[in-house]
């Protein structure tokens, strides 16, 4: 069992109360039509999700282009629509926002925090390997 079939174990039992901002997304294969389902962390805003990954994952592809996609949130299940934010500097921001919101991520991204900002080479590095996807859930 990898740990991303252990996360999503849990995100589909009564222990996702456990599992704070985790969520299941599920996308379809652009090519194959196959359902692809990934736990993913997100942070809030507005009314949007927005969800980290790295470039070299494979499932945000079949959203580069904005897709319906499957959310499994909180025990609910919930349709959505996602797309892929690639520009570096929009990257960046949000990377900004999501430290903001989850100060522990920055030392698991490799990104120094100096008086509680983080250091702006840094999170120009990272923001090079990373994207982020914004999530609109249908209401």
């Amino acid at each position: 069992m990898t740990g991303n079939d252990f996360v999503t174990f849990f995100l589909r039992t009564p222990l996702h109360v456990f599992m704070g901002n985790t969520m299941l997304i599920t996308v379809t294969g652009c090519k194959t039509g196959k359902k692809y389902s990934t736990p993913v962390g997100f942070y809030r805003e507005d009314d949007c999700l927005w969800v980290m990954t790295s470039r070299d994952r494979t499932w945000w592809r079949n959203v580069k282009n904005g897709a319906t996609v499957s959310l499994l949130l909180k025990g609910k299940t919930l349709s959505a629509f996602a797309e892929a934010e690639l520009d570096e500097k929009a990257v960046e921001t949000h990377m900004l926002e999501y430290i903001r919101q989850t100060p522990i991520a920055a030392k698991s991204l490799g990104i120094r925090m100096e008086n509680k900002t983080p250091n702006g080479g840094d999170l120009r590095r990272v923001a090079k390997d990373r994207l982020f996807v914004k999530v609109h859930p249908d209401r």
